[in-house]
């Protein structure tokens, strides 16, 4: 079931209004439910978003590094970030912006560690103890956060958010997932959001908009009777 949109403070709304045309407007949203994309999870979804595409358009990813710094700072933390990391590759870019806008050093951390130092997968200077904010481009079930979490930990640092431009909002082990490890996820949209402006700007035709919400409402059997794993 789609994640509901209750909740959010009129600022929020606006954001997530605002990040999902823009998604539309630059190409990064895809609907395809006649020829499903297989996705590495090994799920077919009708739909995929590439939100790399930013990294293309300087005055729409300063508007949303600006919804990313106040979505950051209104999620609150225990303590204060010390850096910002970017998961490789998508998260670098965002890491970079970010980091930029808050002031903080920035790090990346490599999907596989290169070498057997304590900092084997994490490039940058991290200081022992360092409480870390994890950047990426996006969510589905929150598997390649877990793996850099981890990492971060491995090396002496603290996590306890993830930021991401997008979140699928359709898979709530990703929370879950997340949540065991003691961590909040935050994002600016989901693919509600998307629905909805595809829907007042006539972005794509109805019947396609129909396809998509029938995989929202059920990606899990959607996906196994396209060709997908299920559950």
């Amino acid at each position: 079931m789609t994640m509901t949109l209750t909740g959010r403070t009129a600022e929020q709304e606006a954001a997530a209004k605002d990040t999902a045309r823009i998604l539309l407007d630059i190409g990064a949203v895809n609907f395809r439910p006649e020829e499903p994309y297989i996705l590495t999870s090994g799920r077919a979804s009708p739909v995929y978003i590439d939100c790399r595409r930013l990294i293309s358009y300087p005055e729409e990813r300063d508007r949303i590094i600006g919804y990313a710094a106040r979505a950051i700072a209104e999620a609150g933390s225990e303590k204060a970030v010390d850096a910002v990391a970017g998961g490789e590759t998508a998260g670098i870019p965002y890491a970079a912006w970010i980091s930029h806008q808050m002031g903080l050093p920035m790090l990346y951390v490599r999907k596989q560690p290169k070498g057997f130092a304590r900092m084997a997968q994490i490039e940058g200077d991290m200081a022992e103890g360092s409480h870390v904010l994890l950047v990426e481009d996006m969510a589905t079930d929150g598997g390649s956060k877990i793996n850099f979490i981890n990492a971060i930990r491995k090396a002496g640092g603290s996590v306890d958010r993830v930021f991401v431009v997008f979140y699928y909002g359709i898979f709530p082990e990703a929370l879950e997932a997340l949540e065991d490890l003691g961590v909040k996820l935050v994002w600016l949209a989901v693919w509600a959001d998307i629905i909805d402006a595809a829907e007042e700007t006539g972005a794509y035709p109805p019947e396609k908009i129909a396809a998509v919400r029938a995989y929202l409402d059920d990606p899990h059997g959607w996906s196994a009777s396209h060709g997908g794993k299920g559950d």
